[in-house]
């Protein structure tokens, strides 16, 4: 049978109809969908006629290895299917998503990207900071704090402090005290506004590097580290939402 071929599509962050046209369209047509767990589930209603395959890692809880998401992914395409392989935010920013090309380019398989929106930008958006602003950021840095070790990341943070623009933390809510620390101690004022942006609908704690790990205590998992000035920007479109809510009761009535 003539090999089928994978596309390493990623989902957006948050709501499912912030996918793209085209990741939308590999998932109305394929065959088999394996997925990870922080995906909108009427994504998955989009492709009712595909198999699906679970296969998220969350920390803390069994999961299954890359080894065998990469095999699940080869078996699928060898057996002729559309596959796709569906992510939260960015295949290509912190997904593996490279890890799972390389297999599948190793294994001969015909596979393709389809970009989303990074839950790096989307996430602090949602909570009305950009990650840059006209004079006040003009770059920002992206960095993981899940898979460094402790002093790997003290050295780190180091190095960051000196950074200008807005320092953007995946995966790092459980090392937030470590890296208001180490920011601190490599010369970042203690002033210096952070917030953590977490849950659903998108809720946001705010303060300052000193301040943040007392004020998001009661932050839970996924959750988006913001440090640098426009961290103290709320340009949530207030205006816009009330227009929605007044339409809403429209519709009701």
């Amino acid at each position: 049978m003539k090999p089928g071929y994978v596309s390493l599509v990623g989902a957006g962050c948050g709501n499912a109809d912030l996918i793209t046209l085209r990741g939308l369209h590999r998932l109305q047509t394929c065959d088999a969908v394996v997925y990870d767990d922080l995906l909108d589930p009427a994504l998955l209603e989009q492709a009712p006629q595909a198999e699906k395959f679970p296969m998220g890692k969350r920390a803390g809880r069994p999961s299954p290895t890359q080894e065998a998401i990469c095999q699940t992914l080869i078996r699928l395409a060898r057996e002729g299917k559309r596959v796709v392989r569906l992510k939260g935010g960015d295949p290509f920013v912190f997904g593996r998503g490279g890890e799972e090309a390389l297999a599948l380019q190793a294994a001969g398989i015909p596979w393709e990207l389809v970009p989303g929106v990074s839950s790096a930008v989307a996430v602090p958006a949602a909570a009305g900071i950009p990650v840059t602003h006209r004079g006040v950021s003009r770059s920002f840095h992206v960095i993981t704090a899940h898979t460094m070790e402790e002093e790997d990341l003290d050295r780190r943070l180091l190095q960051l402090a000196c950074l200008e623009g807005t320092l953007v933390f995946l995966m790092g809510l459980r090392r937030l005290p470590q890296i208001a620390q180490g920011l601190m101690v490599g010369g970042m004022p203690p002033d210096t506004p952070a917030a953590v942006i977490y849950g659903a609908p998108s809720k946001a704690a705010r303060g300052t590097l000193q301040t943040i790990p007392e004020r998001a205590s009661e932050a839970t998992a996924p959750a988006v580290v913001v440090v640098g000035e426009t961290a103290a920007l709320d340009l949530r479109p207030s205006a816009l939402e009330d227009w929605y809510k007044q339409c809403a009761l429209q519709e009701s009535v």
